[in-house]
């Protein structure tokens, strides 16, 4: 199952939490799975109410006595005892902690302490951990296995803190949000929490449009406010995914998709340079980078720097290429590409496990392509050629195919 995140309004904690329990999460089974992490002082309750005229699932999480009276600011072996000594399956466990340590990384970057001595105050709350741990027995309980998400309304204006009054987005947000779309509708409030940019820049596939899939179920969730000019709701849309002809931006569906391509002209700089540039895009969200080699004007030679990337990747490029090259002026344009579906899998071959990329059209394999690491490594090990190794893996590919293939004839 897949889920996607419609954050038109921003996202927050209590948002996923109302927009997973109005998809199906029964309260119970959250209070009751909750109930494992040594975390006392809090009612979880849930609410029918409208934003903007809409109807959603208000969920909140109400601290008994006076809000955050014996919390205190908890430190990261804080957080890493609760989790650990914890109940919850292994694989919330593991989740739980590395979303936890990415806020305490974002914190002592943002404020300049060590990762052991920072405090997390607000993020550090009763409510936060209940928030952030009840996402993950939610999405667990429906069973999504795969997230993907729009991008993210960050909202404007200021807010107020333990270190006084600061910009929206939050400082610990735009440290989670780096490399992920976002942008402003102009609202004068924070749409966009630190606990909902970390929940969605650690939990999310990608980010973009609707990937191709049939809906079997949504849920709506309700923020605190009630915005005059926009409903401010969380929406996730729950089902299966499906391929469409048409495309969908899904680098993985094997059909056709529109993207943009930025292209620049440089002649004067080091060419040691380009794999640090190269890489680093490729990091950012680049589809492909390369270069091609051209005579430009008066006959010096040079390098044409082109970049594959997604409409939403494109400023990011931008940006990478004028800061870390010699180039001081772009061009780009959009353009169709189709691609085969791909997929990496883990085969056995008479040498052992091979990681291999496979092409498809349909179910048919088209292309086989062994990881050259695993092939070089099993080379010098058995001390054998290493287009040998490769080949036989290759054929490993198409006569696991092949067997697949007769099977569903039969």
């Amino acid at each position: 199952m897949i889920a996607y995140f419609d954050c038109f309004s921003g996202i927050s904690g209590d948002m996923t939490l109302g927009a997973l329990v109005d998809a199906g999460v029964p309260l119970s089974g959250l209070r009751n799975e909750l109930a494992r992490l040594p975390v006392k002082g809090y009612e979880l309750t849930s609410k029918e109410v409208k934003r903007a005229g809409m109807r959603a699932t208000k969920v909140d999480v109400e601290i008994q006595g006076a809000r955050g009276k014996g919390q205190g600011a908890r430190k990261w072996k804080d957080i890493d005892k609760i989790i650990k000594t914890s109940t919850l399956s292994k694989d919330i466990k593991l989740k739980g902690l590395h979303i936890f340590r990415r806020l305490f990384e974002a914190e002592a970057r943002v404020h300049g302490g060590k990762f052991d001595e920072v405090h997390l105050h607000e993020l550090g709350a009763i409510d936060c951990i209940v928030d952030i741990f009840g996402s993950l027995i939610g999405l667990d309980i429906l069973g999504i296995d795969t997230i993907y998400s729009s991008a993210l309304n960050l909202g404007s204006g200021s807010i107020k803190s333990e270190h006084g009054l600061l910009p929206v987005p939050a400082p610990a947000s735009v440290e989670l949000l780096k490399d992920i779309p976002v942008y402003s509708s102009g609202v004068q409030f924070e749409l966009t929490t630190p606990t909902g940019a970390v929940l969605m820049s650690s939990l999310a596939s990608g980010f973009g449009p609707v990937p191709d899939m049939k809906i079997l179920k949504a849920g709506v969730g309700a923020g605190d406010k009630d915005f005059r000019e926009q409903p401010n709701i969380l929406r996730i849309f729950i089902g299966e995914k499906t391929e469409n002809k048409q495309g969908s931006g899904d680098r993985r569906q094997g059909t056709e998709e529109a993207i943009t391509v930025i292209e620049t002209n440089i002649d004067d700089m080091n060419p040691q340079v380009y794999e640090y540039v190269m890489e680093k895009m490729l990091k950012a969200g680049a589809l492909d980078v390369f270069l091609t080699q051209i005579i430009m004007k008066k006959g010096r030679p040079g390098i044409k720097l082109s970049v594959l990337c997604n409409e939403d990747r494109k400023d990011a490029m931008s940006e990478i290429i004028l800061k870390e090259t010699t180039s001081i002026g772009l061009r780009f344009y959009r353009a169709d590409r189709k691609t085969l579906q791909r997929d990496i899998v883990s085969l056995d071959t008479q040498y052992g496990r091979v990681r291999v990329k496979k092409s498809l059209l349909g179910k048919e394999i088209q292309k086989a392509s062994p990881e050259y690491e695993d092939c070089r490594k099993i080379a010098k090990k058995f001390n054998i050629p290493l287009l040998e190794v490769l080949k036989s893996c290759q054929q490993s590919a198409f006569s696991c195919q092949l067997k697949k293939t007769k099977q569903r004839g039969r």
